[in-house]
């Protein structure tokens, strides 16, 4: 089997075993809100991210508000979720950007998102696939990047951008984001970080770090 087919095998037993897995396990309404609560998520669990963005985004809804904000409010408002001084800067400095470049809209291309502080490729890769539907790339996060590895699927150990144009040239482009949203979700639930549930795994027989 080659390394196309079995990533293709992955894709099948993945759909059955996540039915309507979700694309982000982050709330939002628009896709400011999904912007500001990306950049938030690194190094930080989703669900800290949840508590914070409901009272985040009611003291400033928009650009236009955050980029006004006294810095030692958005420090307060996101201090529970850690990195608290320096993601309260990206925010502001964010926030100005897409008023002063975008007219407070949020760009829809790979190459505006990442000129925005603290916006990584795969933060770009998120808001593009999950809100306005558009594939630049594959969305390579912790959970993505853990069971890629696992998988032998990349060689990668820590560049998360060489593990995702490995990923690239094995995939279609239209299954770039259905290979990062079902990967995410066996990630989360199943091939754990701590304790990898290899035992009740439906691709222990498809990796070769299985531990059975």
């Amino acid at each position: 089997m080659t390394e196309k087919e079995r990533i293709q095998r992955v894709i099948q037993i993945l759909e059955a075993t996540y039915p309507g897995a979700p694309a982000t396990y982050l709330n939002y309404r628009n896709a400011f809100e999904m912007l500001i609560a990306t950049i938030l998520s690194a190094h930080t669990a989703d669900a800290c991210v949840n508590t914070i963005t409901p009272g985040l985004f009611k003291r400033f809804p928009d650009p236009e508000s955050m980029m006004m904000a006294d810095i030692n409010d958005l420090i307060e408002l996101i201090r529970p979720c850690g990195t608290y001084n320096r993601k309260a800067a990206y925010l502001r400095d964010t926030a100005a950007k897409l008023m002063d470049r975008f007219s407070g809209e949020v760009p829809r291309t790979l190459d505006e998102l990442v000129e925005l502080s603290g916006v990584s490729r795969k933060t770009a890769n998120v808001v593009l696939s999950v809100v306005f539907g558009i594939n630049e790339g594959v969305v390579v996060d912790t959970h993505v990047m853990r069971v890629t590895q696992k998988l032998g699927l990349t060689k990668e150990m820590k560049n998360r951008n060489k593990a995702e144009r490995d990923l690239m040239n094995l995939l279609p482009k239209e299954q770039w984001y259905d290979y990062a949203r079902l990967v995410g979700a066996h990630g989360r639930r199943t091939c754990i970080a701590r304790r990898p549930k290899c035992p009740d795994c439906t691709l222990n027989h498809l990796c070769p770090s299985a531990e059975l």
